[in-house]
């Protein structure tokens, strides 16, 4: 994927929207991409919290292993920004990540993520909304569950 592709589906990303292309394009030239295969884990509750995904392609879902089985929180696709909570609040992995489908994502390193938000407050604002209403959406799944 080339990097003015690459730059093109960052824009996608809410969180990204309002940055220029040449900014774009230095995000996706500085982060990895990096393919898993359906099934595997990208990463597991309790790990380092030492990069944030953005999904590229595909599926992954958000879950954690409880006393009753797994319990998935969501699911997430192209677009979706994956363990910045992790990275902002620098605390271990709050919950795993399994990539439901072939999934491409690229991995924005744990510096450049908080650099990008330190030159950027907007996105940082951003970031905020989109943690806040995932934790509702959280609450409310799981609130559902315990039903």
């Amino acid at each position: 994927m080339s990097l003015n592709a690459e730059a093109q589906i960052l824009r996608q990303v809410p969180m990204f929207r309002n940055l220029d292309t040449s900014r774009l394009k230095l995000l996706a030239f500085t982060s990895e991409r990096m393919r898993l295969p359906a099934g595997q884990i990208l990463f597991r509750r309790g790990d380092t919290s030492d990069a944030a995904y953005v999904v590229l392609d595909g599926k992954a879902e958000v879950f954690f292993e409880a006393l009753s089985g797994t319990v998935k929180v969501t699911e997430l696709g192209p677009h979706d920004l994956i363990g910045e909570m992790g990275v902002l609040g620098e605390i271990p992995r709050s919950a795993s990540v399994r990539a439901v489908t072939d999934l491409l994502v690229l991995r924005i390193d744990k510096q450049v993520f908080i650099e990008l938000l330190e030159q950027f407050p907007r996105i940082a604002i951003d970031v905020m909304r989109e943690l806040a209403h995932r934790l509702e959406r959280t609450t409310e799944r799981l609130a559902s569950i315990s039903k």
